[in-house]
């Protein structure tokens, strides 16, 4: 499988906003709660959906504050950017878990300014700035997996 090229599914540049989002709310998942991305993502163009472990629910206030820091960084105005690196010099952090066994030995790098850097094949926005609000519809928490429910809407002119 070549990993240099965006997947046929996120080629559509009508995705690129919510699949840019997707990368923010791993990150402060990571940074709220410890916990690794999400293994399990639907990613849409007017709602998606991922799948965290965690060892307990998060509180409605918890739910918020992920909301609101994803928020603050799209407000950022953040550059998204796409580099190639060999296996060997993949930046510090970066979890390979998820490569198919056929990737190639050159990997498709994304970066959210500062904020997250993972291996992706999927088409960004080229800022946050492009991104609008992010907001959460609905959680469920079951079995030690909390299922957040998103959409993006229109950023307040």
């Amino acid at each position: 499988m070549e990993i240099n090229q965006p997947a046929a599914k996120f080629q559509d540049m009508s995705i690129a906003p919510m699949h840019t989002v997707e990368h923010i709310l791993n990150q402060t998942m990571i940074r709220v709660f410890g916990c690794e991305r999400s293994r399990n993502a639907h990613i849409e163009r007017k709602k998606s959906k991922c799948d965290y472990t965690l060892p307990c629910e998060p509180t409605q206030e918890q739910i918020a504050e992920i909301e609101n820091k994803v928020n603050e960084v799209i407000r950022q105005e953040l550059p998204v950017t796409v580099e190639f690196v060999t296996r060997e010099n993949v930046p510090q952090g970066v979890d390979l878990s998820k490569l198919p066994a056929d990737a190639s030995e050159t990997l498709r790098i994304v970066r959210v300014g500062d904020y997250d850097v993972c291996a992706c094949i999927g088409t960004h926005v080229g800022n946050t700035n492009e991104i609008g609000v992010f907001k959460i519809i609905s959680h469920s928490y079951e079995n030690g997996k909390l299922r957040l429910r998103f959409k993006l809407e229109r950023k307040q002119q």
